[in-house]
């Protein structure tokens, strides 16, 4: 997210104008998991995401050309670190909503908001408020009961990347704080050259893999699948960062991760009106208890 500062003359009465596109964006995320898993199976997610992020790519590259070719060496190496960290992230979601709910999907990977904070003060050896602890906790029982909405079994092989994903997630965060060499750089071309490390990682891992090749998968794409890729390429990733771009020109950065905190409850919004979901009392109530948790969590890192 770009670190610029709100203009002075922003007008609230105009603010659903940058608000709405926002809001779309945290929807289009909460709609990814359960893309995601209809054109996914455990064999093709390395192809699914060399064609995700293949097709979003040009795009960003070629609105990002002149910043690419200002990148020094240091923030070059910084990025592609952080492009493999990405390729982890993307890699344990996609395995995971493989083995899951799209519902229980976004709620658990909601937990990053959680566990970034706590892994910065375990860095920075300061000490979490006990409001934000209450939050945690708060959220660690919702996950459980989440993940046992049909009884009190062993946690799913999904449910379990999932939270990995969430703790790559935080590893992420860290280090883009502190990671110098990019502290600085633009977002548009850090991004760029992270997802094209993760397509690199994405592509390597298949060629030696045995999976079917991307274009192999490609073919095999009816109308369905292919209007799901293009939903994951064009709006969850290229118009996705061009709105947070925009957005964060025109209103705050707290105001638009304010709006994009909203992506689990459409996670769970189109997991169970769409996916046929089926959380029962306990994964209701856990569910509740995650978004609850991260809501109070997130004001009281603030």
């Amino acid at each position: 997210m770009s670190s610029l500062a709100a203009p002075a003359a922003f007008v609230p009465r105009r603010a659903w104008h940058t608000d709405l596109p926002v809001l779309l964006v945290a929807v289009c995320w909460g709609a990814s998991y359960l893309a995601a898993k209809e054109i996914t199976t455990a064999r093709t997610v390395l192809a699914v995401l060399v064609l995700r992020f293949a097709l979003a790519l040009p795009a960003l590259a070629v609105a990002g050309r002149r910043a690419l070719r200002a990148l020094t060496g240091a923030q070059w190496r910084g990025a592609a670190l952080l492009g493999l960290i990405l390729a982890g992230i993307f890699l344990l979601e996609t395995y995971g909503v493989v083995h899951t709910s799209a519902t229980n999907a976004g709620l658990i990977i909601s937990l990053t908001m959680v566990l970034t904070p706590l892994a910065e003060a375990a860095v920075t050896r300061t000490r979490p408020t006990p409001s934000f602890l209450g939050a945690a906790a708060l959220s660690v029982l919702g996950v459980v009961l989440l993940t046992q909405g049909a009884g009190f079994t062993r946690p799913s092989l999904g449910d379990l990347l999932m939270l990995l994903a969430a703790c790559a997630r935080t590893v992420h965060v860290l280090a883009m704080s502190r990671i110098r060499a990019v502290q600085d750089a633009d977002a548009l071309p850090l991004t760029t050259v992270q997802l094209g490390t993760a397509v690199a990682v994405f592509a390597l891992l298949s060629a030696a893999g045995g999976g079917p090749a991307p274009w192999t998968a490609a073919r095999d794409f009816g109308a369905r699948e292919w209007a799901g890729l293009l939903f994951l390429s064009a709006l969850c990733t290229v118009f996705a960062f061009f709105v947070q771009m925009w957005a964060v020109r025109r209103t705050s950065p707290s105001r638009v991760s304010l709006l994009l905190g909203t992506e689990p409850l459409w996670a769970a919004g189109a997991g169970i009106a769409l996916g046929g979901d089926r959380l029962g009392a306990l994964g209701l109530a856990g569910g509740a208890l995650v978004l609850v948790g991260t809501a109070w969590g997130r004001r009281a890192a603030d």
